[in-house]
C-alpha cells in the first residue's frame, strides 16, 4: 500500500523507522527554513510505501517525540504529533510551521531544496537571520528612546481606528519584550534619522543632478505620502486627437504599478542596515531601489508569481490596519503583466524595480525663451519639484515672497502654469510651451495626481 502522495517534497519527507527521529527532526527545521513547514511520516519508505511501524508504539511514543523535539530543536517549536492508521498498518505523524527562522536541529543548520536538506553556507546564515522580521525591527532596540508617535497616532484616528494611549505602544509592536523601544519605532516615530530620498537626473544615467529632495526624518508612513503625492504630480497624459473622434489618452507610466513598486520598496526594506529605499526619476524612466535582496527561502519563481515572505511582519500588520496595504501579494505580479519581469533587477543586495516612460515628458521638453531671469527660475524650481510650497520656492530662488507670489501670478496668467488642488495637498502643474508670446502659450498636459492612501 502506498500513500496517496507517494514522493518527498520541500515540505514532507518519508521515514521508515524511528530509529531516524533525529534524522527526520532535521529534515522538519530544513523545511520550517525554506518555506515556514514541514511534515515528516515515520513507517514510509522513500517511495511512499507504507511499512508501518512496530506495534509496541503508543503514547510513551508520541511523548518520547515530543521531548526529542523540545531538546534539539532552537528556536523552540509547537509541533502536531500524531499516529495515523492504514489497516494493521501505523505510521507516526509530525507536522509544524514557523517563520521564526533559522531553526536548527542539534546545532545544524539546513534548508531544504526539493527533498534533500542543505547545509547553509556561513555566509548564507547571515541572510537567513535577517530574513526573520522579528530580528530585523521587532526586538532590536531603537538607536534612540526618546521617541514620540503623534503623527502614527493621527493616522489612526483619520483611518477611523479608535486608539488608546496607555497600551497604543504595546498594540502597535512598537516595544521589545524588555519595554524598550524598537527599530520599528525608529521609522515610525515623529522624529528620525531615516531619509527618504527622490532624485531627478537630467538625461539616462547618474552624470547630471537636477533635483533632490528628501522627505524623510518623520514617520515613515507620511514619507510614503510624500513620495507618492511626488511622483503621480509628475504622471502627464499625452491627449491624441489627430484624426480621430475619439479622445486617445496615454499616461506617461502606469501609476499603479509605482504605487505597489514603492509601498513594496518601503515594507520589504532591510531597514536594520540604515539604508532607506529610493527613488531615481531619469528622462525615460523611473527606478526604485530598496535594500536587501529576496529572502533566502523565497525562490524567484515564488516572487514573480507573487508569494510573499514579509520582512517586516509587524510593519505590514500597521500598514493593513490603516489600508496602505491589501496583504493580497498582487503588487509583484501587477507590474509584471505590464512591464514584464524585466523590470525587476534582484541581486544580493538591492531590489530595482524600472518603471519606463511611454513617451517623452514635458520636462524633457521645457523651454525657458522669452522669459525673465527670475521667471525663468521660478518656473523651473516648480518644474524641478511640483509639489514644492511658496516657502520653497522663495528659499531655492533667493527671492521675496511677494516677488514670487508675483511671478506665480504672471506664470498662471500666461497659461505656463495651473494649480491642482489646494495649498496644502495640491501640486503645480507646468504647461508645455511654444514660442508665440512672451510667456508662450499654452499647450495642455494633463496630469493626474493620487492624494489618498494606497
Amino acid at each position: 500500500m502506498k500513500l496517496d502522495k507517494g514522493f518527498e517534497t520541500e515540505d514532507l519527507e518519508f521515514r521508515s523507522t524511528l530509529s531516524e527521529l533525529d534524522k527526520g527532526i532535521l529534515s522538519l527545521t530544513a523545511m520550517l527554513n525554506k518555506s515556514g513547514r514541514g511534515k515528516v511520516i515515520f513507517g514510509v519508505g522513500d517511495s511512499g510505501e507504507i511499512t508501518g511501524l512496530d506495534g509496541t508504539v503508543g503514547q510513551e511514543t508520541l511523548r518520547k517525540i515530543s521531548a526529542r523535539i523540545h531538546e534539539t530543536v532552537r528556536p523552540q517549536i509547537v509541533p502536531k504529533i500524531g499516529f495515523e492508521y492504514y489497516g494493521e498498518k501505523t505510521v507516526a505523524v509530525i507536522e509544524a510551521e514557523g517563520n521564526n527562522k533559522p531553526y536548527s536541529a542539534g546545532g545544524e543548520y539546513r534548508i531544504r531544496v526539493g527533498s534533500e536538506n542543505e547545509k547553509i553556507p556561513p555566509e548564507l546564515l547571515g541572510e537567513l537571520f535577517l530574513s526573520n522580521s522579528t530580528i530585523l525591527l521587532d526586538s532590536v532596540e531603537s538607536f534612540s528612546q526618546d521617541l514620540t508617535f503623534s503623527e502614527l497616532k493621527q493616522l489612526y484616528l483619520i483611518n477611523g481606528l479608535t486608539i488608546d494611549d496607555a497600551t497604543f505602544e504595546r498594540n502597535t509592536g512598537l516595544l521589545t519584550r524588555s519595554g524598550k523601544y524598537n527599530f520599528l519605532a525608529e521609522i515610525l516615530s515623529d522624529s528620525n534619522n531615516c531619509s527618504i530620498k527622490v532624485v531627478r537626473f537630467n538625461g539616462t544615467d547618474k552624470q547630471e543632478m537636477i533635483s533632490r529632495n528628501e522627505y524623510g526624518y518623520h514617520c515613515l508612513l507620511l514619507s510614503m505620502k510624500q513620495v507618492f503625492d511626488y511622483v503621480a504630480a509628475l504622471n502627464e497624459v499625452r491627449v491624441d486627437l489627430s484624426g480621430d473622434i475619439k479622445r486617445k489618452e496615454t499616461k506617461l507610466f502606469d501609476q499603479d504599478c509605482f504605487d505597489e513598486a514603492w509601498t513594496n520598496a518601503c515594507l520589504h526594506n532591510r531597514w536594520i542596515r540604515n539604508i532607506p529605499p529610493a527613488v531615481y526619476i531619469f528622462s525615460d524612466r523611473i527606478e526604485i531601489v530598496s535594500c536587501g535582496g529576496l529572502p533566502y527561502d523565497l525562490t524567484r519563481e515564488e516572487f514573480f508569481a507573487g508569494i510573499s515572505h514579509p520582512v517586516n511582519v509587524q510593519l505590514q500588520k500597521i500598514m493593513g490596519q490603516l489600508g496602505m496595504v491589501e496583504q493580497t501579494g498582487h503588487g509583484v505580479p501587477k507590474i509584471v503583466s505590464v512591464y514584464g519581469t524585466g523590470a525587476f533587477n534582484i541581486s544580493e543586495n538591492h531590489i530595482t524595480v524600472t518603471i519606463p516612460f511611454a513617451f517623452e515628458p514635458s520636462m524633457n521638453r521645457a523651454s525657458y525663451d522669452g522669459l525673465s531671469k527670475t521667471h525663468a527660475q521660478v518656473l523651473k524650481t516648480i518644474r524641478n519639484n511640483p509639489t514644492v510650497k511658496l516657502d520653497g520656492i522663495v528659499k531655492a530662488c533667493g527671492l521675496g515672497r511677494s516677488r514670487v507670489s508675483e511671478i506665480i501670478s504672471d506664470l498662471k496668467n500666461a497659461g505656463k502654469l495651473v494649480r491642482v488642488g489646494g495649498n496644502r495637498n495640491g501640486y503645480w502643474s507646468v504647461c508645455c510651451v511654444n514660442s508665440q508670446s512672451k510667456f508662450h502659450s499654452r499647450k495642455a498636459v494633463e496630469i493626474t495626481m493620487r492624494n489618498s492612501w494606497k
